[in-house]
């Protein structure tokens, strides 16, 4: 049997959070999607004579995008009519780009692999269609919103690497704070192209797959209805299977747009897939040809933020994360400014308290990958458990970063053991307090008097004979047990590591 190969491209659709939609006044938010029909206006209700009136903002975030995906920008361009019949489509056409998008020939990293970028153009968001057992209802309140699509060529390997290039892509909008990308919520909207080809038979040449010495290329199936990232990724996963199992049983596969049923994780057949020759695409009439200036890019250029790729090299090299750590940490814009806060913070903190010696950049030199090891884990694993059990953003935390580098300063230092410490922090979370005033109120600091100790120690050995006698006779788990009890009877004020070594140094 001939070895195949998938062959995978994505189409990206992304909603711009502009003030007004694309080609109206009509406010554009999300919030406004409750209320059926009452945010529309003749243009965006696609009545008879309307005319648009483009969105400036709009055309600048798509350039934006094309710029971070270091794709090309068209200096000369227009908008042209997609036509097409569907419910949702009020004027029976879209406002889209053809063969002038406004940006193209860019690419994003996944991994060692560049995937190559079509083209990203701008066009109207349609209606939607409202189903019941009684009939369909149509909401135009979307209808007209900017909308950036994003095509891939056909270069995309495996479904994991489809949604780690979704992942990325949304971070990148996040970063540039032009769309909230939520796909649960609509904003962003993923559609793949799979098909697979037989090894070595063909060629990928741009956005085109072309066959090699007279090779018949199976056609492609484009996947729609998809929310999520695991989505995506199990509806490519499960695409390959089935066209697999087709050309294993000779049989054919037909070109055609699927869907995918999120509840029993399969694709399936919804229509036969349209040619670009199907959509009859003309210039619109309606608004002039773009020309963007070489000084607007220039300057859109220089509004760019450091980009999460970027940001994540300068989080391993400049800090030392663990690439792990730091991909978690740049995943938001929010919770990577707050993490550099912290650590600006706790420099500053070590400095200023006595039990600390040396110059920041001694103190960073010689205990810089302690304290980055503390802070992602008390950031990543505990203020992230509290983020996500309140639906909050790190931004939206009453924890300040200087008290966050505070309340490390106490861990560091031994101030507080890991109990303590958790205490302490669901406390500044509920109510914003800082963290030493915390731990005095509450009576949480480390027991640091040796003498009361040692006598707690004493008396736990007094009273567990046989349990002493199981340690010295090898049994390590005794010592776990008399560890516990001076923990408790200290009301977990004791640090585990002092008593571990007064009780070896006591007992051999």
């Amino acid at each position: 049997m001939p070895k195949y190969v998938p062959v995978i491209g994505l189409e990206i659709h992304a909603e711009l959070k502009t003030k007004t939609k694309m080609f109206c006044s009509c406010a554009n938010g999300y919030e406004l999607k409750d209320k059926p029909n009452e945010n529309i206006c003749p243009i965006c209700s696609g009545q008879p004579g309307a005319l648009p009136t483009l969105n400036r903002q709009a055309v600048e975030w798509t350039i934006l995008v094309g710029l971070a995906l270091e794709a090309k920008i068209n200096l000369q361009t227009k908008f042209d009519r997609k036509n097409y019949f569907y419910p949702d489509l009020p004027k029976g056409y879209q406002i889209s780009q053809a063969d002038l998008p406004l940006a193209y020939q860019g690419k994003l990293s996944i991994g060692d692999k560049d995937i190559s970028i079509t083209r990203v153009h701008l066009e109207e968001d349609t209606g939607k269609l409202l189903h019941s057992q009684a009939g369909s209802l149509i909401d135009l309140s979307r209808s007209s919103t900017p909308l950036i699509e994003l095509v891939t060529d056909p270069c995309i390997e495996s479904a994991q690497q489809a949604k780690e290039f979704c992942q990325r892509y949304q971070q990148i909008l996040r970063y540039l704070e032009i769309s909230d990308a939520d796909m649960e919520r609509g904003q962003m909207r993923c559609e793949a192209n799979v098909s697979l080809q037989e090894e070595d038979k063909f060629t990928i040449a741009g956005a085109e797959v072309k066959p090699i010495a007279g090779y018949h290329l199976n056609p492609k199936v484009e996947l729609k209805n998809i929310n999520s990232f695991r989505a995506v990724e199990k509806a490519i996963e499960y695409e390959i299977k089935r066209q697999e199992k087709l050309l294993s049983q000779g049989s054919s596969i037909s070109q055609e747009t699927r869907g995918w049923d999120e509840n029993n994780q399969v694709t399936f057949a919804q229509r036969t897939k349209e040619t670009a020759a199907d959509y009859r695409y003309f210039p619109e009439p309606d608004l002039p040809p773009l020309a963007i200036s070489e000084q607007l890019i220039e300057q859109l250029q220089a509004t760019l933020p450091e980009l999460p790729q970027k940001k994540l090299n300068r989080f391993i090299r400049q800090y030392g994360f663990s690439e792990a750590d730091a991909k978690i940490l740049v995943s938001d814009k929010n919770l990577a400014a707050y993490t550099e806060q912290v650590i600006s913070e706790l420099i500053g903190w070590l400095v200023a308290l006595p039990e600390t010696e040396g110059t920041a950049e001694e103190i960073w030199q010689q205990e810089g990958a302690k304290l980055i090891k503390l802070i992602s884990n008390w950031l990543i694993n505990r203020l992230a458990n509290h983020l996500n059990l309140a639906k909050i953003k790190v931004n939206e935390c009453k924890i300040t970063p200087e008290n966050f580098a505070e309340f490390i300063t106490l861990v560091y230092h031994h101030k507080v053991n890991n109990l303590a410490a958790q205490k302490i922090l669901a406390e500044m979370f509920k109510t914003g307090d800082d963290p030493s005033d915390i731990m005095t109120a509450k009576d949480l600091g480390q027991l640091e008097d040796d003498n009361t100790i040692e006598t707690i120690i004493d008396q736990i050995i007094a009273a567990n004979p046989k349990v002493v006698d199981d340690y010295r006779a090898g049994k390590e788990n005794a010592l776990k047990f008399l560890i516990g009890q001076a923990m408790k009877n200290t009301q977990g004020k004791a640090n585990p590591q002092t008593l571990n070594e007064i009780f070896k140094k006591k007992l051999t």
